[in-house]
């Protein structure tokens, strides 16, 4: 959202909604840590004084952007070329949207945020922040609290949770030999720096074969706590591969978890 204008993505999301016939599952976030020092700055973006740094200016870029789809005036009304007196909105509105936007949080702090915003949430492989805890158990912390906050702030509906998962069945040669030596090195949490002073922690990969994946699925706190699960694909591996690894998780392991 630092990126973004958020009146022309609040026009692009209508569109896309209404093309979609009301089934745009639209997620937004502050974005990575980046390579260039104030990129947004490039495209035009500027902190209003006292923002510190990008973070605050994704979250009011958000709020000018959930207000717009809600249907909000932005623009007032030139009397010389309009009968109405009131503040004019983004065309075109599609109702229900707002309910399917999803905040992308990495930390328990902006999932606590996105609750109080009225945001679904999505919690990604990466968390940038620490506590010591196995990726599994810090998420299922991180929506527990999402879920406290969406209580106090007294919203009507039931948001939806989504976690991301790298999900690798070994199902045939191909995939073995791409994935098998790597399973071990890749069954467990890696923590490192993301950004200055920010300690992060990336979650494990699930490679082996589909009973197993099941078993360990099981055991993730996070996946049992969310509605939804993301699957990560190797996308470079091409169509056809992905194909036969989605075929397999949506065949075996979805049922197999519930």
């Amino acid at each position: 959202m630092r990126y973004e204008n958020p009146l022309y993505m609040a026009e692009d999301a209508a569109v896309a909604d209404l093309i979609a016939d009301g089934r745009l599952q639209l997620g937004v976030s502050r974005g990575s840590p980046e390579p260039v020092i104030a990129g947004y700055r490039a495209f035009g973006h500027i902190p209003d004084d006292g923002d510190t740094d990008g973070a605050d200016m994704a979250r009011h870029a958000t709020d000018v952007f959930l207000r717009a789809i809600d249907g909000a005036g932005v623009a007032n009304p030139d009397p010389r070329r309009s009968h109405s007196v009131d503040a004019q909105p983004i065309m075109p509105q599609s109702p229900g949207l707002r309910d399917r936007i999803w905040w992308g949080a990495g930390s328990r702090k902006t999932a606590v945020w996105a609750a109080e915003q009225g945001l679904n949430l999505m919690s990604s492989t990466l968390l940038t922040e620490d506590t010591g805890a196995e990726m599994g158990d810090a998420q299922a912390e991180q929506i527990r609290q999402f879920r406290d906050a969406w209580r106090e702030a007294g919203h009507a509906r039931t948001p939806r949770v989504s976690v991301s998962r790298s999900i690798i069945p070994i199902i045939d040669d191909e995939s073995r030999r791409y994935f098998g030596v790597r399973a071990q090195a890749e069954s467990v949490d890696q923590v490192g720096y993301i950004d200055v002073g920010e300690i992060a922690r990336f979650g494990r990969s699930y490679i082996g074969e589909p009973d197993a994946l099941v078993e360990q699925l099981r055991q993730d706190a996070a996946v049992q706590e969310a509605d939804t699960v993301l699957v990560t694909v190797p996308n470079a591996l091409g169509v056809d591969f992905n194909l036969r690894q989605l075929d397999v998780i949506s065949r075996e392991i979805r049922p197999a978890l519930g």
